[in-house]
């Protein structure tokens, strides 16, 4: 009884320490930033087919005209709207990123998490898989598996980067589980008889919320720039229309040599801005879920050097 009842009051705690981290995070002008600048593409790529003002693929218009008031980006050699181009261009490769970014981040946690939570062959057989994906480079296996894919697609394309791209998350939340799996609370939420997934998923994946959603902006930013460059290199669908697919064809079609700038820099400054706002959101994630960190801030605030600032106590 004495252990349910700590392990319920440690379970208040952990609650409290989370509202306590989101109000800090909404309350950090970086965080805001961030968070302004995902919403923003975000709501572009949701309302592609209303903000859009032509067809991406319809090539209607005079070839490599610059900006103008009927065409903000210009068009492309093909006469296509490059602002239109973005547009749905942002909706899926976003789409893109998050999918991979889900799917990956949850063969981390089952490749990763379980088996370090249950130990034993299973721990060290998911531990040899994990190491041997860990020393093949991504991006070549990335390259391989696309180019032997016939049928390649924005489907195709998300499932080629979650599968390759899993390995170093589910090595970091490995050695986390591990540290935390061996805590009074899990222990105590062991012996009440709670199930191997409710307590990963109620106890202890709370205690890695800055690490996970780290690792989920990681695998973000992450798959946008592997679609980005699958797509560059030609071994996805070229007709589809991403951030990739429009750096590619400016590539092939020499818009740098005939000066069409505006052909290929909106997709660069997408891939930019979704990356400048991943980060800010993750520099603010660190600030406000280490206690190290915030020490520091506060120390700065109030004049005192950093260096003397005593280490906090470990808590749950």
């Amino acid at each position: 009884m004495k252990l349910v009842g700590r392990r319920f009051g440690l379970m208040k705690q952990v609650s409290v320490r989370q509202n306590t981290v989101a109000r800090a995070f909404f309350s950090d002008p970086k965080a805001i930033a961030g968070l302004t600048i995902f919403v923003l593409l975000a709501l572009l790529g949701l309302l592609a087919p209303v903000v859009a003002p032509y067809n991406p693929n319809a090539g209607i218009f005079t070839p490599l005209q610059p900006p103008s008031y009927h065409h903000w980006l210009g068009t492309t050699s093909t006469g296509q709207d490059v602002l239109s181009q973005f547009v749905w261009g942002t909706r899926n490769s976003m789409a893109i990123g998050l999918a991979a970014s889900l799917m990956s981040t949850a063969l981390a946690v089952v490749i990763g998490m379980y088996p370090a939570y249950r130990g034993g062959w299973l721990d060290d057989v998911m531990t040899s898989f994990t190491n041997m994906f860990l020393v093949i480079p991504g991006l070549p296996l990335m390259i391989v598996v696309a180019a032997y894919v016939r049928a390649t697609g924005p489907v195709v394309i998300t499932l080629v980067i979650a599968l390759t791209s899993w390995a170093a998350r589910a090595r970091v939340l490995r050695a986390q589980t591990m540290t935390l799996a061996t805590r009074d609370f899990v222990v105590a939420a062991r012996l009440s008889g709670a199930s191997h997934w409710k307590i990963l998923s109620g106890e202890i994946l709370p205690n890695m919320l800055s690490l996970f959603v780290a690792s989920m902006m990681y695998g973000t930013l992450g798959a946008v720039l592997a679609e980005a460059g699958l797509e560059f290199l030609g071994l996805g669908n070229v007709n589809s229309v991403t951030w990739g697919t429009m750096l590619y064809w400016a590539n092939s079609q020499g818009a740098l040599l005939n000066g069409a700038w505006w052909w290929f820099v909106p997709g660069g400054v997408g891939i930019a801005l979704l990356g400048t706002s991943l980060a800010l959101m993750n520099f603010a994630m660190d600030m406000v879920s280490n206690p190290r960190l915030q020490g520091q801030r506060k120390a700065k605030k109030r004049g005192i050097s950093p260096a003397n600032v005593p280490k906090p106590s470990e808590t749950h």
